[in-house]
């Protein structure tokens, strides 16, 4: 019986330790690092930058307007994919690539849309 127990719980232990590898499975992304206001529509009907620039309100380039939208309409930084925006866990290294197109590694909380962050890269257009 006692056997029986623990084949069990050993059984289990190990489905609960595979599942939960599997959820943390690091993948990459492809986006743009924008802010959360233009990505989710807030006060951009295109889920880009392209309103706030041509109203010269808020910067000459995405990246300025993604500061702008930070730091005056609480915004936070995303990942914007196509139609998807994945929020990123760490805004300290996403900040160094506003308004850029990125590569990023790292696994996603598909209940949040949260990437746990491991990297972020540039990416080579001229390679494309």
């Amino acid at each position: 019986m006692k056997r029986k127990i623990w084949s069990a719980a050993l059984t289990l232990a190990t489905v609960a330790i595979w599942c939960f590898a599997e959820g943390n499975e690091n993948k990459t992304f492809y986006g743009e690092i924008a802010d959360s206001q233009c990505a989710l529509n807030v006060h951009s009907l295109t889920r880009s930058h392209q309103e706030m620039l041509k109203s010269k309100s808020m910067g000459g380039n995405s990246a300025s307007c993604t500061f702008y939208c930070i730091k005056y309409l609480g915004g936070d930084l995303v990942l914007s994919s196509k139609n998807n925006v994945y929020r990123l866990d760490d805004q300290d290294e996403a900040q160094k690539f506003a308004g850029q197109d990125v590569e990023v590694t790292g696994s996603l909380d598909a209940k949040t849309k949260k990437i746990h962050v491991k990297k972020i890269e540039l990416i080579d257009k001229r390679g494309l």
